[in-house]
């Protein structure tokens, strides 16, 4: 199961793409809010009991100065994935991609692009696919669904410009 989180309910819209993708590949999840800042004594029980409640891997999303991820792999040694994300209050997200990004020795966070959580998504099943064959055939598929689409493209490029298609 992957656990999904976010500092505030504004980072719902974005950190659903995780979840989203998650639902397609019939993978359990949770979803809830925790922030670092407002409730750090309920991220400090998330992150100490998220093994025992059967969790493999963290999602965690946050904006601006993005303490989440970081102090959630502070507490847990499960892997966790962070989602820098744009806030009203971002420094054009420089703020949040810099908070998770740069982590000090030891306490590792995977860093996904900025509002990346179907990425993020992509990520987790990714890990829990490398023991899980059920998952990693379905990651299969979805990869296979997105070449197929680039090569419609490609096909559909051919056919409106065939005298000016190099392969």
């Amino acid at each position: 199961m992957v656990g999904i989180i976010m500092g505030s309910q504004s980072d719902l819209p974005i950190m659903e793409q995780a979840a989203n993708f998650l639902k397609s590949l019939d993978i359990p999840y949770e979803l809830t809010v925790v922030s670092a800042h407002r409730t750090p004594e309920r991220m400090f029980d998330y992150a100490k009991t998220a093994k025992e409640r059967g969790l493999k891997v963290i999602v965690a999303g946050a904006g601006g100065a993005a303490h989440l991820p970081g102090m959630v792999a502070s507490c847990t040694t499960l892997p966790v994935i962070g989602v820098p994300i744009l806030s009203s209050n971002s420094i054009d997200g420089w703020d949040s991609v810099l908070s998770i990004l740069q982590m000090p020795g030891g306490i590792p966070v995977a860093t996904v692009a900025l509002n990346g959580a179907l990425n993020a998504g992509i990520l987790a099943a990714k890990i829990l696919g490398s023991a899980d064959e059920k998952v990693a055939e379905n990651l299969q598929k979805y990869q296979d669904s997105l070449k197929d689409k680039v090569l419609g493209t490609v096909d559909d490029i051919k056919a409106q410009h065939p005298n000016h298609f190099d392969l």
